[in-house]
């Protein structure tokens, strides 16, 4: 606890080692005026405090302070208590301080206050997420079906057009905010980083323009990491359009990738890095900067020091989820006028240096056309979803049964008397959900094939499946193309592997 003897108008007499290393003070900080010593918004009450003291006024109630020459302004913060103290030489009222440094303490709440809001939004995200993303499924999926029907030069082609982009962009939203809360869903393999940066960079070039410079330095042997690649080559775009918003005069932005050793545990915001080895992606503007006091808010979900119109603020919040989701870590710091540098961090591949994750599959040959030749049961509680696509996977020419819920749809595999080849069925549903229709119908049927949808995360879902990536999912909304595409591709692929041992275990 720091300690010091003051005169009644703040003047420090003598004090304590600890004060003295709180306030940066040399020796005793004899001379010193604590006024000086705080932000200028503390120093009435922390004057008015010591004075009452030095009257012999008690109060219980401490004065929160913050050391305001502290290399980050309001970065160290105490509570400052004051009782009477015995007079000075000359009679004069003296009062004794005790500080106690709270600032780790104020770390940790802001840590907690943090982790709260990512808490709430995610469950906000998911709400939201599954309903809307039906909502828009069934708006996208119509157009889609309209849009055949009033092809290009179509008086009406416009009109459908805009209404399905529109919907795009709201699932975008719902993406973004699944990002941040860390709940969507990953699809990670081993790659190389730079190998993804390169073919990245053509796109990069173009979103930036010709008045921004694109620099690419790549580090040689770059460690591998387990990461989604698009999600990566996302967060990197959303760096690189915040950087290309914070030039409007132009300038230039450089990729740099690295390796990166940490031998002990590194500070980071309000939590630390621990020590390994990582793989370090860093994005550098020579923009405007970020003033300090932002620095603690942009990663925040909405918010943003655009013009209304110009942006969500959804952009670098979606940067810290999809990191964070892939255990790495992101920092930013910058200087306003002369630009800024985000960090990004990433755990290497506990694999051997340059293994890949799994040996090259050997090639085979294209997907066979299976179209009209499949019978598929599609499962899903909403009627306008199922209803497209059914609708969709009809005029392919395969046939078709639907379900509107596990159950019914558990009667079809136990009736059928045909062959089943795909299970296309939804992961939320009221009474048997996806996964565990899938467990009892594969039971039954264990040749058949299986497609999960859904417009929320799967991650509570198959976050104890140890080869999750290779379950195929299609994330609502779809189009029309990408549930054609994605059928094909799975009934063109090998027999499904046995059933893991996640997946014949009950859900809990």
């Amino acid at each position: 606890m720091g300690v010091a003897v003051t005169e009644a108008d703040g003047r420090i007499v003598e004090a304590n080692s600890v004060f003295a290393e709180f306030f940066a003070l040399a020796s005793c900080g004899a001379g010193a005026r604590l006024e000086n010593l705080v932000t200028e918004a503390e120093r009435a009450g922390a004057i008015a405090l010591i004075a009452l003291a030095a009257r012999g006024e008690v109060s219980h109630e401490p004065v929160e302070i913050h050391y305001a020459a502290g290399p980050k302004p309001g970065g160290r913060t105490a509570q400052l208590y004051a009782s009477a103290f015995m007079p000075g030489p000359e009679g004069e009222p003296r009062a004794i301080l005790y500080v106690v440094d709270t600032s780790k303490q104020k770390a940790l709440e802001t840590q907690f206050a943090q982790s709260q809001k990512t808490d709430q939004i995610g469950r906000l995200a998911g709400g939201v997420a599954h309903d809307f993303n039906n909502l828009l499924q069934a708006i996208m999926g119509n157009c889609d079906l309209l849009l055949m029907r009033h092809p290009v030069g179509d008086p009406s082609f416009a009109e459908i057009n805009e209404v399905r982009q529109n919907s795009v962009r709201a699932a975008g939203l719902v993406r973004q905010l699944l990002a941040f809360s860390r709940q969507q869903t990953l699809q990670p393999k081993v790659l190389v980083l730079s190998e993804t940066l390169t073919e990245l960079s053509t796109l990069l070039r173009r979103l930036v323009g010709e008045r921004i410079a694109l620099r690419l330095e790549q580090a040689q042997d770059l460690w591998p990491v387990r990461a989604d690649e698009g999600q990566i080559s996302n967060a990197v775009m959303n760096l690189v359009v915040n950087s290309h918003d914070a030039m409007p005069e132009g300038g230039t932005v450089t990729i740099a990738t690295s390796n990166t050793r940490l031998t002990a545990a590194r500070p980071l915001g309000t939590g630390q890095m621990p020590p390994g080895d990582y793989v370090l992606i860093t994005v550098t503007d020579t923009g405007i900067g970020i003033p300090k006091e932002n620095l603690v808010k942009i990663f925040e979900p909405f918010f943003t020091t655009k013009p209304v119109g110009r942006g969500t603020g959804l952009g670098l919040s979606t940067v810290y989820g999809v990191v964070k989701q892939t255990g790495g870590f992101v920092t930013v710091d910058s200087d306003v006028g002369k630009g800024a540098t985000f960090s990004i961090y990433l755990p290497r591949h506990a694999a051997a240096e340059g293994a890949l994750e799994a040996k090259e599959e050997p090639e085979r040959a294209g997907p066979r056309d299976i179209t009209g030749q499949d019978t598929i049961l599609l499962v899903e509680d909403e009627d306008a979803v199922r209803s497209f696509a059914a609708r969709a996977l009809k005029m392919r020419g395969y046939t078709v049964l639907e379900a509107s819920g596990g159950e019914a749809a558990l009667e079809i595999v136990r009736r059928h008397p045909e062959p089943i080849d795909l299970l296309v069925t939804d992961v939320v549903m009221p009474g048997i959900d996806g996964p565990t229709l899938v467990r009892a119908a594969r039971r039954l049927r264990p040749e058949m094939r299986i497609i999960f949808m859904s417009g929320y995360a799967e991650d509570a879902f198959r976050r104890n499946e140890e080869k999750a990536e290779e379950l195929h999912f299609l994330p609502k909304p779809f189009g029309l193309k990408q549930l054609v595409a994605k059928v094909r591709e799975v009934l063109s692929d090998s027999p499904p592997a046995p059933l893991s041992a996640s997946l014949t275990e009950p859900v809990t």
